[in-house]
């Protein structure tokens, strides 16, 4: 068994030795630099002496999207959706699943769940939060009205009739959700679930205002129209500047609040980002330049931050499209990666070669390593050269391809290292294509592309989460692999009331897509950013990076 872990710790501060993200997107192993002192745990806001302004900025990436729940599929829309709604329940700062709007929940078959919501929960124009908002909210999301990019999470909650109803043979009112009362919300699953209240965190099950989508439309999210029951509501939006979110006063937890304002800053460009922190103008960036990492650490050591991250790094084939609809010339592509030069020479953060789509640090997960990662990179370029040339690619009819990725510097590195080994291993031509953060979501969903970049983090704490993204009938994050029995194999998991028969099917899973190869897995992410010694309850022992401004403040300068 594969078991050489990444620690989970935030490695901040003196004595520090020693990834990036994009559409619900996340990477990383070998040669993990050898752990930091752990930092003392971050200090309530009650035991430490707050600064006078209590605002926040913070770095986010690229444009967001949109920030409705329903039609957001991405990282940087999550962070902002984070503190504008709130949903049955959250997580704590070390990814413990807590009560939000719900403050208990029972089940005695985990299939049938009952969540008792609070009454003191309310929107941020003063109605009552209740049942019927979210029974509301779970049937948008799967209305094929909607089309909600999200729509296959809600197949997978295993709600009655959520399949049926995502593919236009049932009635959205069919949805196996209930208001039993204002405060009472039943919900009934096709087959048990242990992990169902863990999915319910994520962005796609936060309710919306009912009235305010029916009055507004696709305008309700505009500062002027949007109501939220989040701790933050929407103040200014200025496309590719800024988007800024006031204290929502009428917040249930509102009194144990402490930051007055959030504004998250779209900067694509990691070095502008950097230099904007170092000025002292963002509180935390969204990632740090990778070419600056060993200077930042030995020059600001007390704000570089690497912590553990729940994702996984990989280009994606279309398999729908010629020479990539052939398994060989995928399983070359892949083989002539060389994923120690990835982590080790242009990352150099922590990050870990990765063989597999489902990262280590997922709970209950314990990968096997498949034949090619055990091969040395010798070995494998043999191998690559070898079935290209099965393929029917050669000197005399080398193989061309463009590669898509989203603006970033980062990604651009990789890219074109990744080119650069191609060329020189396989004589590969390939043609780099960058595009910018919503066309680039689009094309990779329509299937507007060869090879792609991608990424995905997990929506919840289980492997799932990763090895659902690969069914057929999954489109999200550009997915574009047909199996049966991949298909099959996930059925039985995703049915299967044994905890030990889940993880051997999900260890067969992993090994049908080394064999089949739809994706290039590259490397497993640490999440490495800039940091403010002044930011206070950030949670760094939290692998899927849930960041609630709630919980954040600004210390005094000392």
């Amino acid at each position: 068994m594969y078991k050489n872990k990444i620690t989970r710790a935030l490695f901040v501060g003196a004595g520090l030795s020693l990834a990036l993200v994009g559409c619900g997107d996340k990477p990383e192993q070998q040669q993990a630099a050898a752990p930091a002192p752990q930092p003392e745990a971050q200090t309530d806001s009650t035991e430490t002496t707050l600064a006078e302004v209590q605002e926040l900025v913070r770095g986010n990436g690229t444009e967001v999207a949109t920030i409705d729940p329903h039609k957001s599929q991405g990282v940087p829309e999550s962070h902002v959706i984070r503190d504008l709604l709130e949903g049955l329940v959250n997580q704590d700062a070390d990814g413990n699943t807590v009560p939000a709007v719900a403050e208990s929940w029972e089940t005695t078959d985990n299939k049938t769940f009952t969540f008792h919501l609070r009454k003191d929960a309310v929107w941020s124009n003063g109605d009552p939060v209740t049942a019927g908002d979210f029974v509301y909210s779970f049937q948008r999301a799967v209305d094929p009205a909607t089309a909600s990019p999200y729509a296959w999470y809600m197949e997978y909650t295993k709600m009655v009739n959520a399949k049926d109803i995502v593919a236009g043979k049932m009635d959205k009112s069919e949805l196996g959700v209930k208001a039993v009362d204002d405060h009472t919300l039943l919900v009934e699953l096709e087959t048990a679930v242990p992990y169902f209240v863990m999915m319910m965190g994520h962005t796609t099950v936060k309710p919306v205002h009912q009235a305010t989508v029916e009055k507004f439309g696709d305008q309700w999210t505009k500062p002027e129209n949007f109501v939220g029951n989040g701790a933050y509501v929407v103040d200014q939006w200025v496309v590719n500047e800024r988007l800024t979110l006031k204290r929502n006063e009428k917040y249930w937890d509102n009194e144990h609040t402490t930051l007055n304002k959030v504004t998250f800053l779209p900067i694509e460009n990691q070095v502008s980002e950097m230099n904007r922190f170092l000025a002292g103008e963002i509180d935390f960036t969204n990632e740090l330049p990778i070419e600056h990492f060993k200077r930042l650490t030995k020059e600001h050591p007390e704000s570089v931050s690497v912590t553990g991250n729940l994702c996984t790094y990989y280009y994606i084939f279309n398999t729908k499209k010629a020479p990539f609809d052939d398994a060989r010339v995928r399983q070359a592509i892949s083989y002539a990666i060389d994923r120690n030069v990835v982590t080790d020479a242009i990352l150099a953060q922590g990050q870990k070669p990765a063989y597999f789509l489902t990262p280590e640090i997922t709970a209950g997960f314990d990968p096997e390593m498949p034949a090619y990662g055990a091969m040395t990179q010798e070995e494998r370029n043999a191998a690559a050269a070898k079935l290209l040339e099965e393929a029917g690619f050669g000197a005399d009819n080398p193989l061309k391809f463009s590669l898509l990725y989203n603006t970033s510097e980062n990604h651009k590195k990789i890219a074109v290292a990744l080119g650069s080994m191609w060329k020189k291993t396989l004589g590969l031509d390939v043609t780099l294509e960058n595009q910018e953060w919503k066309t680039y979501l689009s094309s990779k969903d329509s299937g507007d592309f060869e090879v792609a970049r991608a990424g995905w983090c997990g929506d919840y704490n289980e492997a799932s989460s990763f090895l659902t993204l690969m069914k057929s009938n999954n489109t999200t994050g550009g997915i574009h692999y047909d199996s049966k029995a991949y298909d099959d194999i996930m059925a039985q998991a995703l049915a299967s009331t044994s905890e030990e028969e889940r993880k051997a099917l999900y260890l067969e899973a992993e090994k049908l897509l080394a064999k089949d190869m739809p994706i290039a897995p590259i490397y497993q992410y640490v999440k490495s950013r800039l940091l403010s010694p002044q930011v206070g309850g950030f949670p760094a022992n939290n692998p899927e990076e849930k960041i609630y401004s709630k919980d954040l403040f600004i210390k005094a300068s000392k």
